[in-house]
C-alpha cells in the first residue's frame, strides 16, 4: 500500500480487566476448542455497546455471559445461558439484541438477566453462526452469518430483517463475514471478511436490493478485520484481531491512525462511548482486558428499533 502521508500511531490504554472471580482458568469449552485451537481460554469478550449512562456491556463467548462494566471499570454479571453470544445491541433501552452462535438472534433483558428467543431460524433451518449486527435508522437489521466459513467455503451470508418480519439474505458468499456497519448516510453497508483479510462494501440500492459490492479495504497477517465502527466524520475503525491493530480508514480506505495494542493482544472489536462518544473501547479477547483511546471525532449514534 502506497500513502502520501504515513498514519499517526498510539497505543491502546487499558481501561479495565476482567476480574479472577470471573475468569474460568483451566476450564475447557467445546467453542475453544474449535475457534481457538484448544487453547484454554479463560474468557473470549466480544460485542461491546454502550448505555447512555456510560455502563459498557461485553460479551464472553465460550462460556455464555454478558458482563456489565459501569464507568470505574468494576464489573458485574448480567446473565449466563447455554449459548455462544457475540454482537450485541440495543434493542430498546432495556433490551439488548444478542448474536448467539448457538441459537441464533435472542433478546437479553438487562435487569432481570432473562434471555428468549428472537429469531432462530430461517425458512426452519438453522444459521451457520450469527456473528454481528447494526440496525438502520427505519429499524431494519442487518446481521452476518459466518460459522466456520472461509476462503475454503465463501459461503458466509449478510441478511436484513425488516420490522414487518420480512428475512432477506443479502450476499451468500463470503468467507467468514463478521463485524458490520452503515456509513452514517445508510446507502453502504460494511462488512469485514475475516478470512478474506479484508472489509466490503456494498451500495444498499432505493428498491432494498444489493449491488457491485467491491473489496473496500485490503489488511494483511495471521487474522484479519473483525469488529467494525463508523465516526461522525465517516471514518471507519476497523479491528484487526491478528495485528492488535485499530484501523482508522479515511473515505478513500487510508489509514489515518493506528491504535495498537500490547503485544500478544487480539482486538477483537470496538465501540464508542464517554463524554460525546469520543472515547473507543475495544475487547482485548486474549487477556481478557477492555482497552480504550480518545478521538478527535465522535462516534456515529447508533439506532435501535
Amino acid at each position: 500500500m502506497f500513502l502520501l502521508k504515513p498514519p499517526t500511531v498510539r497505543p491502546l490504554e487499558l481501561f479495565s480487566s476482567m476480574p479472577d472471580q470471573y475468569r474460568q482458568t483451566g476450564v475447557r469449552s467445546l467453542w475453544a476448542d474449535v475457534n481457538q485451537g484448544g487453547r484454554l481460554a479463560d474468557s473470549f469478550l466480544e460485542g461491546p455497546v454502550l448505555d447512555a449512562q456510560g455502563h459498557l456491556y461485553v460479551t464472553d463467548i465460550p462460556f455464555g455471559r454478558v458482563f456489565r462494566i459501569d464507568p470505574r471499570g468494576e464489573w458485574d454479571l448480567v446473565a449466563q445461558w447455554d449459548g455462544e453470544p457475540n454482537g450485541m445491541k440495543f434493542l430498546s433501552e432495556g433490551q439488548l439484541l444478542v448474536t448467539d452462535y448457538k441459537n441464533g438472534l435472542v433478546v437479553l433483558d438487562i435487569q432481570s438477566g432473562q434471555v428468549r428467543p428472537f429469531l432462530e431460524r430461517r425458512n426452519s433451518e438453522r444459521f451457520k453462526g450469527v456473528n454481528d449486527l447494526v440496525f438502520d435508522s427505519q429499524g431494519n437489521l442487518y446481521f452476518t452469518d459466518q460459522g466456520q466459513t472461509g476462503l475454503h467455503d465463501p459461503t458466509g451470508r449478510v441478511y436484513r430483517l425488516a420490522p414487518d418480519g420480512r428475512l432477506d439474505m443479502l450476499l451468500s458468499n463470503v468467507p467468514s463475514p463478521n463485524g458490520i456497519v452503515l456509513s452514517n448516510d445508510e446507502r453502504f453497508l460494511f462488512v469485514a471478511a475475516t478470512r478474506g483479510n479484508c472489509v466490503w462494501r456494498m451500495p444498499l440500492l432505493a428498491d432494498g436490493s444489493v449491488s457491485k459490492a467491491g473489496q473496500f479495504f485490503t489488511s494483511y497477517g495471521p487474522s484479519g478485520p473483525d469488529g467494525l465502527a463508523m465516526d461522525e466524520g465517516g471514518r471507519l475503525l476497523v479491528a484487526n484481531p491478528g495485528l492488535a491493530y485499530v484501523w482508522v480508514l479515511g473515505s478513500r480506505a487510508e489509514p489515518e491512525e493506528v491504535l495498537t495494542g500490547p503485544a500478544g493482544a487480539s482486538i477483537t472489536n470496538l465501540a464508542f462511548g464517554g463524554a460525546e462518544r469520543r472515547t473507543v473501547y475495544c475487547t482485548d479477547s486474549t487477556h481478557g482486558h477492555i482497552l480504550k483511546a480518545d478521538m478527535a471525532q465522535a462516534g456515529t449514534r447508533l439506532h435501535t428499533r
